[in-house]
């Protein structure tokens, strides 16, 4: 298993795609969760992503997208985690350490001054991970858009 950085063609279709799976299987999430996803990742290509302090990183498993995190700049400093996702077959390995690592790295190597992020409260093994990166949940809301209502949080980093 490979991490590289930047997208290549087919790229995007897969990342969509594996959260539409992921998400649909282990929390029965409806496809509007995955055309959220979809347009999430056209708006940000549309502004022009990646731009200077922008990246992608991918779980490359012989050509296969195992996984993704990005990392994109909100402005003033502020860096958002978006579309952090593994396919079931890769946890536990330490692979989401390294991808978050890569991104941290990054950003702070951009000189980004703070990260936030948003994802499931739920997702016990995430949460566990940003906040051993020294993320801090700061906001939790329900959020019904998907199907099954779930409690929404939003982390951040001060760096």
């Amino acid at each position: 298993m490979e991490v590289r950085t930047g997208l290549q063609p087919g790229d995007l279709g897969e990342i969509i795609a594996l959260h539409g799976r992921v998400y649909g299987a282990e929390h029965a999430f409806d496809g509007r969760f995955e055309a959220d996803v979809a347009r999430w990742f056209a708006d940000l290509i549309t502004r022009g992503f990646p731009r200077r302090g922008e990246d992608v990183w991918i779980m490359d498993d012989a050509g296969a997208v195992r996984g993704s995190i990005v990392l994109t700049d909100e402005g003033d400093g502020l860096g958002r985690v978006r579309f952090f996702i593994l396919d079931p077959a890769t946890r536990g390995q330490g692979l989401g350490h390294r991808l978050l690592d890569a991104l941290l790295a990054r950003a702070r190597a951009h000189g980004y001054t703070r990260l936030e992020l948003s994802t499931f409260a739920a997702l016990r093994a995430a949460g566990h991970l940003y906040r051993s990166a020294g993320f801090v949940p700061v906001e939790t809301h329900p959020e019904d858009a998907w199907g099954p209502t779930v409690a929404m949080q939003r982390y951040e980093l001060a760096l």
